[in-house]
């Protein structure tokens, strides 16, 4: 049987969809592949976006920002050395890009310039790491993207 151009072209064709479709259904059905929206409700954060920009040009007034380095027993966030640690209140958030699961949060309780973030709940790769505090009636915001 002889095929003719025009038989053969759909034929091509008819193979190149099928060929992008099994990619397609087996990236939206893999885990693998999962892929996570950055932040659920997005729309609510657009809203206080402002007072998040105050408030990181706050904690850039400060003589010193907050730093962070990795230790052996896991990251380690030190705070500027000019405040009282006792009157610090808020929050680290560290976001994993990757996968929503491994997101934690952690509260602020200083008793020393120091805040460790043990090896246990970090694993290797890219994290996002978001301090909320307010100190003395201010809102102080740091943000910093690390590999661990």
């Amino acid at each position: 049987m002889k095929i003719n151009w025009g038989t053969g072209l759909v034929i091509g064709m008819a193979l190149f969809i099928a060929f992008i479709l099994y990619f397609v259904i087996r990236i939206s059905i893999d885990e693998q592949y999962d892929y996570d929206l950055v932040t659920e409700e997005y729309y609510k954060k657009e809203m206080v976006y402002q007072q998040e920009i105050d408030a990181e040009e706050n904690s850039k007034s400060l003589d010193g920002n907050i730093f962070g380095e990795k230790v052996a027993e896991g990251w380690m966030l030190t705070f500027p050395k000019n405040i009282d640690y006792s009157k610090i209140e808020g929050t680290v958030f560290l976001y994993r890009p990757s996968n929503k699961k491994l997101d934690f949060q952690i509260p602020l309780n200083l008793s020393s310039p120091n805040l460790l973030i043990e090896d246990q709940k970090m694993i290797a790769g890219r994290w996002n790491t978001t301090v909320q505090w307010s100190y003395e009636g201010e809102d102080y915001l740091y943000k910093s993207k690390i590999v661990y």
